[in-house]
């Protein structure tokens, strides 16, 4: 409950694909109506042209949405967005000809566009790693919910001798208001935004609402990070067990970093490990033993394999250590404790434990700075426990400084992760205890140069005293050149290639035509009994076919965050690709027409509901998460025009295909499409699940840049 601002702010936000939803559901039905008033049914390229427009409109405002969105924010965006939702809807209610109606589509598409294309950038963006992915199926939830509400209008219009396409569009304009209203005065502007733009108070601000807490100075830390990547990054190895300081034949070691834990006394000590990471290790024996996939997607499981192996993680449970038997002490003071910038609750201790990132990221051990955490402060209270997760997914944000003697108060940060091995025999550091008796864990790290600087002079830390500032680069406008380096360009061949795939695997085509599909398949013989005509029959079947979509949509939700995005896309294309060769077959085999229509119906809502449980909601997922915080606008723009033009294609040429080589034919390529897809996701596709977006970025560039080196 503690990040429910930004299930909030998630929900309104994804009102915006709703209304995507509703437009899809009703084009569809309303198109049967503007045929026959305008006499299209010898020119379906003009029928074509009706249902594409809008994705005409998208395409074209996507060329510049993502810069546009880097420059001025993204909620300003959405607001837009909404408002050509509801000018378009009016437009479309009054046309009085073809021509004003393709006018409307036009503008519609601009507010679908906008809304498909950022709508997922701002929920990963405001979103804690965690529930990441949950928040992101919330597009896809609310956009089924807005076809199922419409295709039901449709239906009862339908069912009138006088049914009114020019009403079922126009009803679009009123609940376009209240994603205006929810625009202007709800929804916040993304705090990776605002701290891209140096606007650090009111970054603090707004994550402030979304975590429900008021110390978010640990987070961000990690935001400003976030905002240069791709530098000289080394992959490193850590062994993390109690710290013996007190202890008489205590010597303190080179390059050591300490943790401390919430509870008086308890602190541990992470000592460096000679030789390669056996992440990195892990990389290079997938690049050989599987020698066609990505060693990225082997760098980025082995995260995963390795959390999966040890059970629980070591820095979940590092910010509770919640055991039966502690306590915290009666004189513990937290918030004087604060203010003498001590974390330890010694106050003999002058400045080895005073935190960098004042409350919750990070203590300084005289020239090592490693992470502590605010929920630290909650030990004993196990109801907390699976919210302490550092910087999310298991990810612990640590610093040290440097020597090179370039910049006074250099730092590099450090991106701690667990991994198993020998020395993790506990499984959890919050088992270690302070004498220690031998236990230790192995973490991996990621360390490069940091973009905050200490500030001797002044004898302050830039978070603690509020002086943190934004790096250089936030003055720079993003630039085209930006999207040459490795990590960039690694994630683009990823994100372009997904949104390629997931348009002509055929889903948009099935959507906007699923009534003339399963009305060429018969289903008005499964109604007919029912004096129900054809036409409402395919409406009515549309409708319980966006409503069965729901409960697989929350199965989607409840599993993305768990079973993780690759998994759930090897784990559906194949039952796509399955429903596809059903429906093929049902067309090619002779059969008695309600067979026919049975076996037609039910491989559509499989399609449909299989859909949306991966193949769905995920390539935007990933889309969103995979790319710097600096170019992400830009970056998203470009996978989301490839989504566009992939959309305008299978939508315009799904007719002529219906009417050439028939239904068999066009579903024959794309289950052709599906099965490629599945090799791409296998070899191309890395694990994103609960990573932060900053370490998700770091992977890709040192990933990239060790490809090109070897």
């Amino acid at each position: 409950m503690s990040d429910r601002g930004a299930v909030y702010v998630a929900i309104a936000a994804a009102i915006g694909n709703m209304l995507q939803g509703w437009d899809n559901a009703t084009i569809a039905g309303a198109v049967l109506y503007i045929k026959k008033e305008f006499h299209l049914e010898t020119q379906p390229t003009i029928e074509g042209l009706i249902v594409a427009m809008s994705l005409i409109g998208a395409t074209v405002i996507t060329t510049f949405s993502g810069s546009v969105a880097d420059a001025i924010g993204r909620r300003p965006m959405l607001v837009i967005s909404s408002v050509f939702y509801f000018i378009s809807g009016l437009v479309m209610f009054w046309s009085p000809n073809v021509y004003v109606l393709l006018v409307a589509r036009l503008l519609d598409g601009f507010g679908i566009g906008l809304a498909v294309t950022l709508v997922p950038l701002y929920i990963s963006e405001t979103a804690p790693s965690d529930i990441r992915g949950l928040l992101n199926t919330l597009p896809q939830f609310t956009g089924s919910i807005g076809m199922c509400l419409a295709y039901t209008m449709v239906f009862f219009m339908s069912l009138k001798s006088d049914a009114s396409w020019r009403l079922m569009l126009g009803v679009l304009s009123l609940p376009s208001i209240a994603y205006f209203i929810l625009a202007v005065f709800f929804l916040p502007e993304s705090p990776r935004w605002l701290v891209s733009k140096g606007k650090m108070d009111e970054a603090r601000m707004v994550l402030q609402a979304l975590r429900g807490k008021e110390d978010v100075s640990g987070e961000m830390a990690l935001l400003v990070e976030g905002l240069e990547v791709g530098g000289e990054t080394s992959v490193e190895e850590y062994v993390i067990n109690a710290d013996n300081e007190l202890s008489e034949d205590h010597v303190e070691e080179k390059d050591e970093i300490k943790l401390y834990g919430a509870e008086e006394g308890q602190s541990w000590v992470a000592k460096p490990v000679r030789g390669q990471s056996s992440l990195f290790m892990a990389s290079r024996q997938g690049s050989v033993v599987a020698h066609m996939m990505d060693p990225m997607v082997t760098l980025f499981g082995s995260v995963h394999e390795k959390q999966n192996e040890t059970g629980s993680m070591i820095f979940p449970n590092f910010g509770s250590m919640f055991h039966g038997d502690q306590h915290k002490p009666d004189n513990w003071d937290v918030e004087s404790n604060h203010e003498k910038g001590n974390l330890s609750g010694d106050e003999t201790d002058d400045n080895v434990k005073s935190p960098l990132l004042s409350r919750n990221s990070t203590g300084v051990d005289k020239d090592m700075i490693a992470p502590v955490s605010r929920s630290m402060l909650n030990a004993g209270q196990p109801s907390e426990a699976n919210s302490a997760m550092g910087i999310g997914g298991g990810w612990q944000l640590a610093y040290r400084k440097t020597e090179d003697g370039k910049k006074a108060g250099g730092l590099q940060r450090i991106y701690l992760h667990q991994e198993g091995g020998a020395e993790s025999r506990r499984g959890s550091i919050a088992s270690l205890p302070v004498a220690g008796d031998g236990d230790a864990v192995r973490a991996s790290a990621l360390v490069s140069r940091s973009v905050l600087c200490l500030d001797d002079t002044m004898g302050q830390n830039p978070i603690q005293s509020g002086l943190i500032k934004a790096p250089p680069s936030t003055k720079d406008a993003t630039s085209w050149a930006d999207l040459s380096e490795p990590g960039v360009k690694q994630a683009l061949i990823v994100g372009v290639g997904i949104q390629i795939l997931q348009q002509f695997s055929g889903i948009n085509g099935v959507l906007y035509y699923t009534p003339q599909i399963l009305e060429q398949a018969g289903v008005g013989i499964l109604l007919s009994n029912m004096g129900i005509g054809s036409e409402s029959a395919s409406f009515l079947i549309s409708g319980v076919t966006t409503l069965l979509m729901l409960p697989s949509i929350g199965v989607a939700m409840k599993l993305i965050d768990v079973a993780g995005r690759r998994m759930l896309l090897l784990a559906t294309l194949p039952v796509l690709l399955a429903s596809l060769i059903v429906l093929v077959l049902s067309n090619v085999i002779e059969m008695d027409s309600v067979s026919h229509a049975v076996i037609s119906t039910i491989s559509v809502v499989v399609y449909f509901c299989t859909f949306v449980m991966g193949f769905g909601p995920i390539p935007n997922t990933l889309c969103s998460e995979i790319f710097p915080t600096r170019v992400r606008g830009l970056c998203i723009a470009i996978c989301a025009l490839t989504f566009w033009i992939g959309d305008i294609i299978v939508t315009y040429t799904l007719p002529v295909l219906l009417t050439t080589i028939g239904l068999a034919g066009a579903f024959g390529i794309y289950a052709i499409v599906c099965t490629i897809s599945w090799f791409f996701v296998y070899f191309r596709v890395p694990e994103t699940k609960g990573m932060p977006l900053e370490v998700i970025t770091e992977f890709f560039a040192m990933g990239a840049a060790n490809k090109k080196t070897n």
